[in-house]
């Protein structure tokens, strides 16, 4: 399950660096500010599990 999650998190940072590039290259300021949304939403989720794992071993 932790896999999972941290595959997810993964996921979720490289497409939000994308559409933020896309956005940013397009000039949609909308679509760059979704990216960082995703792209924050990696990261946390990315944290969440680094932490999960320090406090189970």
């Amino acid at each position: 399950m932790a896999g999972n999650q941290k595959a997810k998190a993964k996921k979720e940072q490289v497409k939000g660096k994308a559409k933020e590039a896309a956005g940013r290259t397009v000039g949609n300021e909308r679509m760059e500010a979704e990216g960082r949304m995703e792209g924050a939403r990696g990261d946390a989720r990315e944290a969440k599990e680094k932490a999960k794992d320090t406090f189970k071993h």
